[in-house]
């Protein structure tokens, strides 16, 4: 019974009333990107964009997008929550309402949000709900908050040809992926931040549908 109750309280969200308290001053992290040196706060060049993707854990879907051609810089946090600066250990109970997330700073011209986005559907499997994998919670929900209108509409367009690519291949389950104005993000510690850098033998965690999103870019 313990163990039923422990897991459903990791795949429900918290209510304001519910989620834990936070804190009010944020938690420390990394200054600098482990992998290219930029900052990891502070100005947005000019013409560039920013967007969150949560993938699940967020180790391998940092290494990914970093990797990318048109990428500024990335971290790693928290966002779509209710709890104000929390830990780690805070989201992993369910009790915060966070998803982990990619923060990506992006040059659009370079790296359109279509192929963005394309990758995201593509590198994860967008339909289990508040899990990926043997992932299991609130905090591993496929997510994207978008920071204009425009990236709004071109996610939800691009979550509509993923699901058709599904349901051409045969895939009758229905893709779960929350799309919402970003809201509050919060750094995760120092340790997580380009994690599979500092640490090139740890978990990874994404696993795609095998399933490919048709790219206009």
């Amino acid at each position: 019974m313990f163990a039923l109750d422990m897991f459903s309280k990791k795949t429900m969200m918290p209510s304001e009333a519910t989620a834990l308290p936070g804190r009010p001053d944020p938690i420390p992290t990394a200054e600098l990107h482990f992998v290219n040196g930029r900052p990891l706060k502070g100005l947005v060049p000019d013409g560039y964009e920013t967007i969150y993707l949560g993938m699940g854990c967020f180790w391998g879907a940092e290494r990914l997008i970093w990797k990318q051609k048109g990428v500024w810089v990335t971290s790693v946090g928290y966002a779509g929550g209710l709890t104000p600066n929390p830990t780690y250990h805070e989201t992993t109970t369910g009790m915060t309402g966070h998803a982990e997330v990619v923060k990506v700073v992006f040059d659009p011209a370079e790296l359109p949000l279509e192929r963005l986005l394309a990758l995201f559907f593509e590198e994860h499997d967008p339909t289990q709900g508040m899990r990926q994998g043997n992932d299991i919670g609130t905090t591993y929900r496929s997510a994207i908050y978008v920071t204009t209108p425009q990236q709004h509409v071109v996610a939800e367009e691009m979550r509509e040809r993923f699901q058709a690519a599904l349901t051409a291949a045969g895939v009758t389950r229905k893709i779960t992926t929350e799309i919402a104005a970003a809201g509050p993000y919060y750094y995760a510690e120092d340790y997580h931040q380009q994690y599979l850098a500092k640490n090139p033998g740890g978990y990874c965690g994404l696993k795609g549908t095998g399933v490919t999103c048709a790219r206009s870019v």
